[in-house]
């Protein structure tokens, strides 16, 4: 039996429209001789009725602070609304379909609710479906507890990691990630309007993009089909475009690139927005200092990113919301700093430019050249990422997507 795992977004699961295009690549993966397990997202973005960040709003203006088994509750009902009304248009096609939960396809979680972890998938009642000929149409997004079977959500991202964990215990032939775009793109469309489709991109590439800002697909779900080295696809659902693939080998490549594989450095551009950076001075006659700065901000539960560390200064940058928490952290234990607001980070991602002498002077000019300024760089063996005035980063996407030729 072949067996392909197929996740549709809320988007493609919203409408009569995008429920008969779904339909359509259920009924093509058939008629290729797969045997498909269907994954599903709640119907809709917010404000929809049924999406999750509606279930979310109608339970707070009850009660802020509800409990969080409560909430988890709530917000499994978005995916099993959208799993029962999509496995009824399979059916009305001739299409043998059965809803199920999360919990009802096998996925054991721990009790962490609104972040839990997949345990293991018990795959038996799902084979047993495939080998009677049965399309099951599973919620993503949620999972259940083992011992007293209470509903879990897995985070933002959920359902993606829900079609690969599916696809890994299945030992599926690929998961195909099916959105409102044709694949991955060498930068947001909406910013950089010469942005191109990737054929192929490699799953560390893809973690990165999606870490820094991308957001086709989430990374959790990219780590699990690497461990199990399970093919993706990101593909459109109103379109027959072949998507980008992500497998392990894969150098990133793009139709409308300007360079020859071989010399293609740069994968893509991402972006993050709703960023302050910290700049916070440090004793260097105190070696301890810099320990004691970042105990404190742990014990305060705060996040920190960017981070360059030096005797004299340190450097982090964390979200907009943890920003009068961090100020007041900072006061409290009597570190002197200074605060930027209304940043963003741009991010080039690219395996190849490990080991390129002059990668970083091309990101520096690139941002020179339109007079944008850096206020910190952070590096690694495949990403160069610097945080700018928020302002100005349409302009610095553009310009790094031009001067590495994506």
């Amino acid at each position: 039996m072949k067996i392909i795992v197929q996740k549709f977004g809320g988007t493609s699961v919203a409408s009569e429209e995008a429920r008969l295009a779904v339909k359509n690549k259920v009924q093509q993966a058939i008629n290729n001789g797969f045997s498909p397990v269907v994954v599903v997202s709640a119907m809709g973005r917010k404000g929809a009725p049924y999406a999750t960040d509606t279930l979310i709003d109608t339970l707070k203006q009850v009660n802020l602070s509800v409990n969080v088994r409560e909430m988890d509750l709530l917000m499994c009902c978005g995916e099993i609304i959208s799993s029962c009304v999509m496995a009824a248009t399979l059916q009305k096609y001739g299409i043998n379909a059965m809803a199920m939960t999360g919990g009802q396809a096998g996925i054991i979680t721990d009790s962490q609710f609104g972040a839990a972890r997949i345990k293991n998938i018990k795959v038996s009642y799902l084979m047993r479906m495939l080998e009677a000929g049965i399309v099951p149409v599973v919620c993503g997004f949620q999972g259940m507890t083992e011992n007293n079977f209470k509903f879990t959500t897995l985070g933002r991202g959920g359902s993606d990691t829900s079609a690969a964990a599916l696809g890994a215990a299945l030992k599926a032939e690929c998961v195909e990630i099916y959105t409102d775009v044709e694949g991955i793109m060498t930068a947001d469309p909406r910013l950089v309007k010469g942005a191109n489709i990737l054929e192929q991109i490699s799953y560390a590439e893809v973690c990165q993009m999606a870490y820094n800002g991308a957001k086709v697909i989430h990374p959790r779900a990219v780590e699990i089909a690497m461990e199990s080295n399970t093919p993706l696809y990101v593909k459109s659902t109103f379109s027959d475009a072949p998507g980008t693939l992500i497998a392990s080998g894969c150098s990133a490549r793009s139709k409308g690139s300007e360079v020859a594989i071989h010399e293609s450095i740069a994968s893509g551009v991402a972006n993050r927005t709703d960023l302050v950076q910290f700049r916070i001075a440090l004793n260097p006659q105190d070696l301890a200092a810099g320990r004691k700065l970042f105990e404190d901000l742990a014990d305060a539960g705060i996040s920190v990113g960017c981070l360059n560390l030096s005797e004299k200064e340190a450097m982090f940058a964390v979200f907009t919301p943890d920003m009068e928490h961090t100020r007041k952290v900072l006061e409290e234990t009597g570190f002197s700093y200074q605060c930027n607001d209304k940043c963003a980070k741009v991010t080039v991602v690219g395996s190849g430019m490990r080991g390129v002498p002059g990668v970083m002077a091309r990101f520096v000019s690139a941002l020179a050249e339109k007079n944008i300024s850096i206020l910190q760089t952070v590096d690694s063996d495949t990403t160069i990422s610097a945080i700018i005035k928020e302002e100005c980063m349409v302009e610095a996407c553009i310009a790094l997507h031009e001067a590495f030729k994506l």
